[in-house]
């Protein structure tokens, strides 16, 4: 059965670092594009950063010098080292999985076959 699940979430204070894992399981996780999206109370939901089957990588605007996405193949994991944080950069922010036979990725949510159920990030002081 497909499943992706998110950890590493919780409460850090403005400036600090946090790295979210999302493991994997019950697809063929080399061919695919994996995302990492955030949504905040009462906004929309927001793509921050994908990797491809060969590790490139894309970052949104909000994210970009800050973020940082990497995959291990031998594990079906993916990472997102998160540094700087900003109160903005408080969501809920899950993983996803799109097909990339040809190692592609994207930030647009309607691509991605699979979900995370979401893991709690909370910057204050």
């Amino acid at each position: 059965q497909v499943q992706l699940v998110e950890s590493g979430g919780g409460l850090v204070q403005p400036g600090g670092s946090l790295r979210l894992s999302c493991a994997t399981s019950g697809f063929t996780f080399n061919y695919y594009g994996i995302g990492w999206f955030r949504q905040a109370p009462g906004k929309e939901r927001e793509g921050i950063s994908c990797i491809t089957t060969d590790a490139g990588t894309n970052y949104a605007d909000s994210v970009k010098g800050r973020f940082t996405i990497s995959r291990d193949n031998a594990k079906n994991l993916v990472y997102l080292q998160m540094s700087s944080l900003r109160p903005e950069d408080t969501a809920v922010y899950y993983c996803a999985a799109r097909p990339a036979l040809i190692g592609q990725c994207g930030l647009s949510g309607p691509a991605y076959r699979y979900w995370g159920q979401g893991t709690q990030v909370t910057v204050s002081a």
